[in-house]
Parts: structure tokens; C-alpha cells; sequence
């Protein structure tokens, strides 16, 4: 599991800092971090009961928003808890399941994908534990966009099979280093968020696999971004980052900071994009998804200046100096999103993200930046 070579530390004012233009600095920060396992929830988090279902971003304060409510249903058939969806409906509207945060676990997980207990989960080990996040199991449609086609709960068997019976021994064999990944994307213009073809290419190419197997995963460049999300979330706690937790649920968006069990929390709007063909009259829903952690942790949103034609596409609702912006949120001694750059700058933490549909059965309508308010970081909004 071959590390990057360590770049030398800068200073800052006379503390170690990370030169946070460097792609070598950059992606240095995951030397530590590999993925080594893939088990399912059950097994790494035993004390959650089949009936509790982890969603993305800070705890629902009442409705479920559509594309997570069709997503859990789906859930709740693939593990066998109802037998119909009509059942399915009932269990959730009844409270026989329940929803919970996932990053409150140690799991993160994409847009509106719930995970459950069968859930495979990619395993990342860090420097300060373990972090976990879901396998995604298609293309569009997909749960994690919140509309799932009729055959999910056979895909997500399906990528249950692959998960355990073909990635799982091939981990054991030989656990992947997820530095070099993130080194590859930005290399090749990839910010690790919207786009991961590299980071994806390089994971394939680093994993013991038939030729079969290697195509499969090779064909799905989406494939890899759960794993950047649980070493981005992984980082996170190596850093000591004031921010432990953050994403969006449809509704509200937020964080939870170091040592807290309370989310600080704004109601989430859309983010600003590019709609897909046909689909710019429809209602988007709020900005959802615990993907955010790659955006605080310094690449994503905040890496759009190693991603030229990503900013061209979005540069309507950009900065127009994404190095000064990039500057002015981070902290050049672990390189992530600061609650206090972002309160004094005045200037949003960017998050890349798909745009859903409101509605139910919309799906994913797009794609652009979620900018979260400055006033979300304040100290008197810490308090």
C-alpha cells in the first residue's frame, strides 16, 4: 500500500502549515487513509437494529422529503421488513422504522441513499479509527437520487454479492491507499466530487481483480465516490477539524462541531446549477447529501481552481477568483473548510452537488454548487 512522498511543511505565522496549492500537499493529508474492508452495517455498527435506517445530513425535525422517503421504502423491501410497498408505507409512516443521522455513526452517505442494515459499506481506516459509507449500486435512476427503478432492492442485492464475495477478499489481500487517488483526480483537472473518473480509474487499477470485475467497476466512474467521502470524512477527525459533521437533508443543512452531539442547522435552498434537458421548470428540493465532508475537507467546491472546465460550466454562480476564494475558507494547517476563515471572510464554503427533484419520483434535475451561508459559521451562532 504504497504512501505519497510526505511534502515539506511551510510556516504560517510560526505554525506548521500545508501549502494549499500544492496537489502533492494536497493529497499528501490521506497518506494515512486507506480502504480496507467492505462489510455489511450490521456488522460494524451491531447496536443499530434492522428497523433504524441512517439518512444524509443533521436529524429530520419532521416530514421526510420525497426522494429520501421513496429511497427508504425501497430499503425496507430490500431487507426483507415488508413485503409490499403498501407495507413498506405503513412501516414508515407509523414509526416502525426510524431514521437517524448517519455521520452521528461514523457513516456518510450520498444525497438521498439511506443505509440499511444489509447495507455493504466501504470500509476506510484512518490514522483516528474507522469511517464507512454505502456502495452505490447504479447509474441513473439509483436510490441515492430518490428514484429508484423497480428491480433496486435485486441491484442492491446484487452490489451486496460484489461487495462481499469479490471486493472484500480482494481487500484482505491487498488494502488500497487512497492518497494516490485523490492525487490522480487533481492531476487530471478532477476535483473528487463532481468529477472522479480519475480517482475511480486509479482505484481499479489498484485493486486485485479479475478482468471482468475490473471493467465493471472501470464502466461506473460514480463508483468511487462514496470511498472519497468516508476518507474525506476520515480526515476530518485526523485534522482535529472544528467541523465534524456536515451535510444536507433535503430541508435543513448543517454541521456538528468537534466533540458536539447537536447540529447547528440552516434550512437548505437548492443549489445553483445547471439544470439537465427538460428538466429546468421542475421544483428542485434543498441541498442533501452528507458528499459535503469532500467539500470541507478541501477539495470539491473548494477545489474548483484545479478544475477549469468544472468552473467554466458553473462560472455564472462561482467566484470569480476561485484561488482567492479557496484561500479565504481554508485553514492552511490541515487545508479544510474553517468555521472561523468562512465567519471572518465572509465568503461561503462551496459544496458541489446533484440537484434532485422535489417531488417524488423526480429524481436527479441537475447539477451545481450549494453555497452555505457565511452566518451558519458565526461564533454567536456557535454558542
Amino acid at each position: 500500500m504504497a504512501a505519497l512522498p510526505v511534502p515539506r511543511p511551510l510556516l504560517c505565522r510560526g505554525q506548521v502549515c500545508m501549502d494549499i496549492f500544492s496537489i502533492h500537499h494536497i493529497a499528501g493529508r490521506f497518506n494515512a487513509i486507506a480502504l480496507v474492508d467492505i462489510a455489511p452495517r450490521s456488522d460494524v455498527l451491531p447496536e443499530l437494529p434492522t428497523t433504524t435506517f441512517l439518512h444524509a445530513g443533521p436529524p429530520l425535525a419532521g416530514a421526510v422529503p420525497q426522494a429520501m422517503r421513496r429511497a427508504t421504502l425501497f430499503a425496507i423491501l430490500y431487507e426483507g421488513l415488508a413485503g409490499d410497498a403498501a407495507q413498506a408505507c405503513h412501516m414508515l409512516d407509523s414509526g416502525a422504522v426510524t431514521l437517524r443521522p448517519a455521520q452521528d455513526f461514523g457513516v456518510v452517505t450520498p444525497l438521498a441513499q439511506v443505509v440499511s442494515a444489509s447495507a455493504p459499506l466501504a470500509v476506510v481506516q484512518g490514522a483516528n479509527g474507522r469511517r464507512f459509507a454505502p456502495l452505490i449500486e447504479a447509474g441513473v435512476p439509483a436510490l441515492r437520487f430518490g428514484n429508484p427503478p423497480d428491480d433496486a432492492a435485486a441491484r442492491l442485492r446484487m452490489m451486496e454479492l460484489f461487495g462481499l464475495q469479490v471486493l472484500r477478499p480482494a481487500l484482505a489481500r491487498q488494502p488500497v491507499a487512497l492518497a494516490p487517488l485523490v492525487l490522480a483526480a487533481l492531476q487530471q483537472g478532477e476535483e473528487c466530487h463532481a468529477l472522479t473518473s480519475a480517482a475511480n480509474a486509479r482505484l481499479v487499477e489498484s485493486l486485485s481483480l479479475p478482468a471482468r470485475d475490473r471493467a465493471l467497476l472501470a464502466a461506473y466512474p460514480a463508483f468511487v465516490l462514496p470511498i472519497l467521502m468516508a476518507a474525506s470524512s476520515a480526515w476530518l477527525q485526523e485534522s482535529a477539524s472544528p467541523i465534524s459533521a456536515v451535510g444536507g437533508n433535503g430541508l435543513q443543512f448543517g454541521w456538528r462541531g468537534r466533540g458536539e452531539t447537536a447540529w447547528r442547522t440552516v434550512d437548505a435552498v437548492p443549489p445553483a446549477g445547471v439544470s439537465m434537458e427538460g428538466m429546468q421548470t421542475r421544483e428542485a428540493l434543498g441541498a442533501i447529501g452528507d458528499s459535503a465532508v469532500i467539500d470541507f475537507a478541501g477539495l470539491g467546491g473548494q477545489a474548483l481552481a484545479f478544475s477549469p472546465a468544472l468552473a467554466q460550466t458553473y462560472a455564472s454562480f462561482l467566484p470569480q477568483d476561485l484561488r482567492a476564494h479557496r484561500a479565504a475558507v481554508l485553514d492552511a494547517r490541515t487545508g479544510n473548510a474553517s468555521p472561523e476563515a468562512i465567519a471572518a471572510s465572509g465568503q461561503s464554503a462551496l459544496v458541489n452537488l446533484a440537484i434532485l427533484g422535489a417531488p417524488a419520483c423526480s429524481g436527479l434535475i441537475g447539477r451545481g454548487v450549494y453555497a452555505a451561508p457565511p452566518s451558519l459559521f458565526t461564533p454567536a451562532r456557535r454558542q
